[in-house]
């Protein structure tokens, strides 16, 4: 039988419908996936128009969205210190001549402000009145920085090539020194998954990097895959490391769920498959799970381009929590901890979506909620922040979405890489 759809039990299902990716439950409790090159491997890259005077990203009803911050280059990730300082890496893809030409669109697909400002920002609420006043270049002349942590009196930076930390003050405006690399990364690639994010478990005892891949499925070999696809666990001088889990392809975000304790991630799957393969996905993370990638998705439903290389790894390939649809470039996730927002939103999750470049029509470009309930989401994501797509058959769009933050107050942030620009979100 040559069309081979694969249905499969899961938590729960998400139906992809045309448009911008809108997500809504199946009744089946399956989760039918696409055939594989059902449609053409598309490239559609989004034009970014910015978003002009009388617009903003649009929340439901209750909620209040305003603009905390602009005029930054590329503002990827948000951290959120322990005494409520902000902190913002700027980085992008590297520019277009650092990256070899048959893997420019994809690297386009990033970003279309080329180059990497390399720095923090921190903001501060000096007068403590949630209006963080204070605005500075924390730390300059990184390697395309992302994910950020402070641990017993340590900053650390999750940079492309590495995990470096810097003796910390509360007080300073600036990071001073050179740092100490903790633990070396491999940086090689075409650049696309340049990301590397950290967070510490609850005892402050270990410190969890993602990395993506090398490739999107394994085209250049997987001895260029080493300590890749994977998230690693090292101790807080980055000794012992081990990997904790892998076949992710490219995981970006990570947040302890607070009921069960479970890490969570979200993947970005891979392209070349059709509009509607492979979804990503938000999981709860396994210590030695593989989640398939390259050889399978979703379960033992072996990718194509990967046949019969791998049938142990296709058949221990964990199904993953949530769908998030095709291409949706899911990059951020956080779990709601605050009291601001309606009691539906205590302990969801949040998803940041960036959105696709490999789809025909678009996909992602909002902010998702899933509402959560003993610890395991209990019922459909749902749009929460929208209005980025201006035309998704044109491909025109305002912004691109990326991190999602808890302020103090309860009140959420949202990266907009590509617009430059630092939204919030509050209860009115």
């Amino acid at each position: 039988m040559n069309k081979i759809v694969s249905s499969i039990i899961i938590s729960f299902s998400i139906l992809l419908t045309e448009g911008i990716g809108t997500s809504i439950y199946s009744q089946t409790n399956k989760l039918d996936l696409s055939v594989p090159y059902a449609t053409p491997s598309a490239t559609n890259f989004s034009q970014v128009m910015g978003w002009p005077d009388e617009k903003k990203p649009i929340a439901p009803t209750g909620f209040t969205v305003s603009k905390f911050a602009d005029g930054f280059h590329n503002p990827r990730w948000i951290y959120v210190a322990p005494n409520g300082d902000i902190f913002v890496s700027e980085a992008g893809t590297r520019r277009p001549k650092e990256i070899p030409i048959d893997e420019y669109g994809k690297a386009k697909s990033e970003s279309q402000n080329f180059g990497s400002a390399n720095r923090i920002i921190l903001f501060r609420d000096i007068n403590k009145n949630s209006k963080y006043e204070g605005r500075y270049t924390y730390k300059t002349d990184l390697d395309q920085p992302f994910g950020m942590l402070i641990v017993n009196n340590y900053f650390y930076i999750a940079n492309t090539s590495g995990v470096v930390r810097y003796p910390y003050k509360p007080n300073d405006t600036i990071l001073n020194g050179n740092g100490q690399q903790i633990v070396d990364l491999p940086a090689d690639g075409y650049n696309n998954h340049w990301t590397r994010n950290i967070i510490a478990n609850p005892q402050n005892t270990k410190i969890y990097i993602t990395v993506g891949s090398a490739s999107n499925n394994g085209e250049h070999g997987m001895h260029n895959e080493v300590r890749r696809a994977a998230i690693l666990e090292v101790n807080l001088d980055g000794s012992e490391e081990q990997i904790y889990a892998s076949g992710l392809r490219n995981p970006v975000p990570l947040d302890w769920e607070p009921v069960t304790g479970n890490l969570w991630t979200a993947v970005n799957e891979r392209d070349g498959l059709g509009d509607d393969l492979v979804p990503d996905y938000a999981t709860h993370v396994k210590r030695g799970g593989f989640y398939g990638w390259p050889y399978a998705y979703f379960g033992a439903n072996e990718d194509p381009r990967m046949k019969g290389q791998r049938p142990d790894l296709v058949e221990k390939t964990i199904v993953p929590d949530i769908a998030l649809g095709a291409h949706t470039a899911s990059l951020g996730l956080m779990f709601y901890r605050g009291n601001q927002f309606p009691a539906r939103y205590h302990n969801g999750m949040f998803i940041g979506q960036h959105g696709s470049w490999n789809r025909s029509i678009l996909s992602g470009y909002k902010v998702l909620f899933v509402p959560f309930e003993n610890g395991k989401p209990s019922s459909a994501p749902e749009d929460f922040l929208t209005g980025f797509v201006i035309d998704p058959r044109k491909g025109e769009v305002h912004g691109r979405p990326v991190c999602v933050a808890e302020l103090p107050d309860g009140s959420l942030l949202v990266s907009d890489d590509a617009a430059k620009v630092i939204w919030r979100v509050s209860v009115k």
